[in-house]
């Protein structure tokens, strides 16, 4: 159960997971979104990067909304990992029913993911369930993304607003850059466990020594003793 309310939470990250079929079959078929330099995302040194030729064949807004969906998770994410490894928790119980604290919450990325009680998890999706319908409909909270606003923009009426336009395009671009290498980040950070390692101390932290190497140079190269003697 534990499994499928983490692939729901992924399937959420889809722009198209409230949408009906007629909406979906209609973002297909939209006009071709085109790219040029100066464009929101489109900054050096790449400029207009698309080496699998997919913006004069894919509907581009969607392919925004969603990186720019997923690139604030990641940052999220990447700040989860961040505090964790910190020491820096909240108070009290994260389950007062399993006896689970803040506290005692582990600082691996999957260990922390396995760790959440299943009903946690359902808490978790109700709350994304909120923020990406606009159900809570308040000044400072989330609206569903709409045709006639730009990728991204689901902020209330209580949200800031730049009147300036260049500052606007300058925070924009920041965050568009933040968000991919948070993207980066957090997946440099789970094939740093896959691996076997500390996630954000892939070769040793403070806390501990350097994990075991992968080849061993005595070991390895005693079989080759004409190598070593030349």
């Amino acid at each position: 159960m534990k499994s499928a309310a983490v692939l729901a939470l992924a399937l959420l990250e889809s722009v198209q997971a409230f949408q009906s079929p007629a909406l979906m079959k209609a973002s297909r078929a939209a006009a071709v979104t085109m790219f040029e330099e100066g464009d929101i995302g489109v900054l050096p040194p790449l400029g207009v990067w698309d080496p699998l030729g997919l913006i004069e064949t894919r509907d581009m807004r969607r392919y925004e909304i969603m990186e720019i969906k997923h690139g604030r998770a990641a940052m999220l994410g990447f700040l989860h990992v961040i505090h964790l490894h910190a020491g820096v928790h909240f108070e009290g119980y994260l389950s007062p029913s399993s006896g689970l604290k803040f506290a005692d919450m582990p600082v691996g990325c999957f260990a922390s993911l396995e760790a959440v009680p299943t009903l946690g998890w359902l808490q978790i999706m109700a709350f994304t369930l909120v923020g990406e319908t606009g159900y809570a409909a308040t000044p400072q909270g989330l609206i569903p993304q709409a045709d006639d606003k730009a990728p991204g923009d689901i902020g209330g009426s209580g949200w800031v607003r730049y009147e300036d336009e260049g500052e606007k395009i300058f925070k924009l671009n920041v965050e568009r850059q933040n968000c991919r290498a948070a993207m980066l980040g957090m997946t440099g950070c789970l094939v740093h466990e896959l691996l076997g390692v500390d996630a954000l101390y892939p070769i040793g932290g403070y806390d501990g020594a350097a994990p075991s190497p992968i080849i061993d140079a005595e070991k390895s190269f005693s079989a080759f003793p004409a190598f070593i003697t030349a």
